[in-house]
């Protein structure tokens, strides 16, 4: 539970720096580091850090994969707590 706390802390705070950085014309943080997050367990955070921030909404693969990422996470989650 301390490591699913923490990686989505870090991905939420993840999304959060790459929204600041397109803000700012900075260099980002890929997608593929912000999809990578996500499936590591940063699904919720990722998802959070979408809607807090209002990033990566537009873009279908974030629009449809992290919810995606969420949903198997949650049936794994699940699947080992039964």
């Amino acid at each position: 539970m301390y490591y699913l706390a923490g990686i989505n802390l870090l991905t939420f705070i993840v999304y959060g720096i790459d929204k600041a950085k397109a803000i700012r014309n900075e260099w980002r943080i890929s997608e593929a580091t912000l999809l990578l997050l996500a499936a590591l367990g940063g699904s919720v955070g990722a998802w959070l850090g979408m809607k807090s921030w209002h990033h990566k909404t537009l873009h279908k693969k974030f629009r449809i994969g992290i919810p995606l990422i969420l949903i198997a996470q949650t049936v794994l989650v699940l699947l080992i707590l039964k």
